[in-house]
């Protein structure tokens, strides 16, 4: 995958990700009995796969505790059921867009293009390992341009992160080894964020901390040695080598395109607070 193409892929995640940073997700969620906003998370996220347990979910999101999962799932699916979450999840999208985004831009020619290149995009995209793509896969495209473009982007984004925990499985990073791996690099998320959303205790991060040390993966001070950064390096590469389809398929004319759209209402609902303030640098690229 050529740096464009990467670009592209990080865009559209951030344009995807609008959605679970907005409280209308939990709202909309909250009236089915799912008063907590990680299980609001859980659900809507993994309601592609159906009434699934806490093992599939551990799985196929990678980097979550296994015991804040446990807590969540299957009994949120005692309050709303995978169809009902899917349902909502789309409103929410809808309503956050709508309320963040001017209805000229939602409803430009632009955005409107936008949504046509995503779906050839996905066209060629493939299954087979790829739980959450796939699942989402499944699911009908909206027929209103901004939603189709946020429901592609979710496609896009489940496809590039299910090849990435298949190169970090090839690479024997596990789920916590691979958070801690990538918050200590320069890319990485704020280390606070990462461990209170995925649900880990300071004592695993250690832990993920030693077995990374015993690799010769990470120095003393937690920082990468110069091996574990190769090793990052090697993953992102990977990643991009089993990503590349959709946006070969596109092509250069097309992905930049697509790139500046999503970028543009990124932005545009990022000054709206769309964000919160310590990783708008990692969604939002400098101007």
């Amino acid at each position: 995958m050529n740096p464009a193409a990467r670009r592209c892929a990080e865009a559209l995640n951030s344009f995807h990700s609008i959605a679970y940073f907005a409280p209308d997700l939990d709202e909309e969620l909250a009236e089915h009995g799912v008063d907590d906003p990680m299980a609001a998370y859980l659900a809507g996220r993994a309601a592609p796969l159906g009434a699934v347990g806490p093992g599939t979910v551990v799985a196929a999101f990678n980097a979550f505790a296994p015991d804040l999962v446990a807590r969540h799932v299957p009994a949120v699916w005692d309050k709303v059921s995978p169809s009902e979450a899917l349902v909502a999840r789309l409103r929410a999208a809808d309503a956050v867009l709508s309320r963040l985004l001017p209805a000229e831009l939602l409803g430009s020619p632009e955005v409107a293009e936008a949504a046509t290149l995503a779906i050839r995009a996905i066209d060629a995209c493939r299954q087979p390992g790829r739980p959450l793509f796939s699942g989402n896969a499944d699911l009908r495209i909206p027929r209103e341009p901004h939603l189709a473009l946020w429901h592609c982007a979710t496609l896009l984004r489940e496809h590039r992160g299910d090849g990435h925990v298949i190169a970090l499985c090839a690479a024997e990073l596990g789920g916590l080894d691979a958070l801690v791996s990538h918050c200590a690099s320069p890319s990485g998320m704020p280390k606070a964020v990462v461990m209170a959303k995925r649900g880990w205790t300071e004592q695993d991060w250690a832990g993920a901390e030693d077995r990374l040390r015993e690799r010769g993966l990470m120095g003393a001070s937690g920082e990468l040695t110069a091996a574990g950064s190769r090793l990052r390096d090697d993953v992102e590469a990977a990643t991009d080598r089993l990503d590349r389809r959709p946006y070969e398929r596109l092509g250069a004319t097309a992905v930049a395109l697509l790139t500046d759209v999503t970028t543009r209402l990124t932005r545009a609902a990022a000054d709206a607070g769309a964000f919160p303030p310590v990783l708008r640098g990692f969604f939002v690229p400098a101007a």
